[in-house]
């Protein structure tokens, strides 16, 4: 894995500075105080956070001189584990940062547990579940008996998913779970007839099947439906419903609910510098003018939009800070911030608690997974 790391980071690092002298002082408005270089890891090359992420970087470059290096690695696992190791300063993530801190999938081993995240900045887009014209299903309750996408891997997109049936009063079992290696194979099956329901976003890859002769169409996820957000929610808390004017089968004129997510949110531990998190998060917000024309998702990091709760992590103190000043957060956002910090204080002792059961029962390291899953499950009640 290191060894791997240092080779991206020394053949593909990205440093925003191109055209700068080194000797450019840090930060050039007087009220905002950054390092002369920041390190971030985040998303391969050509991936759409990366593009994201390149886009905040040239922000701070052109408004304060402050140089980046970007550090892309293929996991989530590899992207925090540079932050961890002090490699950066931050990281870029999606719905990785929720199961880091949760102690989920990838990180429920020996070697992980419950990772300490703060989120600094998250802005918004929008996902929902999606079938054909031609299916005949309308509703999400209308996949009863029908097939649905099951990406092998993909945690974030299967949970999402599976909040989706809980909206329309399903369960897996409820539907015929259709296995595919990627989100492009099952496209890819949407568009040939193999699966009727695939999760996506509303601005992505769905556009190759609306293109398609079956063309694309979007099971709603009622904003008004109380009860069906509430048992979405208890499979993915970071979702929130919204009303979306802009996308594949929707009209302007029109907006349907989906669910919004943040990604990619810049992520920290919870113990970074709160002052260097501050005039980060300011310094984004400010140099916003300079990037928000770069790409089609880059109006979603206006501070409005993406300094706002819900998140997959917690809002980092420093992060809040700077946010109660300029009169974004509110007491809903506190309400939100201090309810999932409860959480994770749970979460993590569960954890504590799990690893000395397991170390007093001799519990191999390739079984602590699934016995720290059900550990976890009884302490939280779930």
């Amino acid at each position: 894995m290191k060894n791997r790391f240092y080779k991206v980071a020394l053949f593909t690092t990205i440093v925003a500075v191109c055209l700068m002298s080194s000797g450019m002082a840090a930060a050039a408005d007087s009220d905002v105080t950054l390092p002369k270089m920041m390190h971030w890891s985040c998303y391969d090359v050509g991936a759409g956070a990366y593009i994201q992420t390149s886009a905040i970087a040239d922000g701070l470059l052109k408004k304060y001189g402050v140089k980046v290096r970007l550090m892309p690695t293929g996991s989530d696992t590899s992207r925090i584990l540079a932050m961890k190791t002090k490699r950066v300063e931050m990281t870029f993530l999606g719905n990785g940062a929720y199961f880091a801190s949760e102690g989920l999938y990838d990180f429920s081993t020996y070697e992980w547990g419950p990772q300490d995240l703060r989120c600094v900045i998250a802005p918004p887009a929008t996902h929902c579940l999606y079938t054909t014209n031609t299916s005949g299903v309308k509703d999400i309750k209308d996949l009863k008996g029908r097939r649905v996408a099951w990406v092998i891997g993909s945690p974030s997109l299967n949970v999402k998913t599976t909040g989706y049936l809980a909206f329309g009063n399903l369960t897996w079992d409820d539907v015929e779970k259709v296995e595919f290696a990627s989100f492009g194979a099952s496209l890819n099956g949407l568009i040939e007839g193999s699966v009727d329901a695939i999760g996506g976003t509303t601005k992505g890859g769905i556009i190759k099947a609306a293109a398609s002769p079956k063309g694309a169409h979007l099971l709603e996820l009622y904003s008004d439906d109380n009860e069906g957000w509430a048992r979405l929610k208890k499979h993915a808390p970071f979702l929130k419903a919204v009303k979306e004017s802009k996308g594949i089968d929707i009209e302007e004129n029109h907006p349907k609910g989906v669910a919004q997510q943040r990604f990619p949110m810049a992520i920290t531990y919870a113990d970074a510098d709160a002052d260097l998190i501050y005039n980060f998060l300011k310094a984004v917000h400010q140099s916003y003018d300079v990037y928000k024309n770069s790409h089609q998702n880059m109006p979603n990091w206006e501070i409005h939009l993406a300094g706002s709760t819900p998140a997959d992590v917690p809002f980092h103190e420093g992060a809040v800070r700077y946010l109660k000043e300029i009169g974004v957060w509110t007491a809903e956002d506190q309400a939100w911030n201090d309810a999932r910090l409860d959480h994770l204080k749970k979460v993590q002792a569960a954890w504590e608690e799990a690893v000395d059961k397991a170390q007093d029962q001799k519990i191999k390291s390739k079984d602590f997974p699934a016995f720290w899953v059900k550990e976890r499950a009884k302490a939280l009640g779930e």
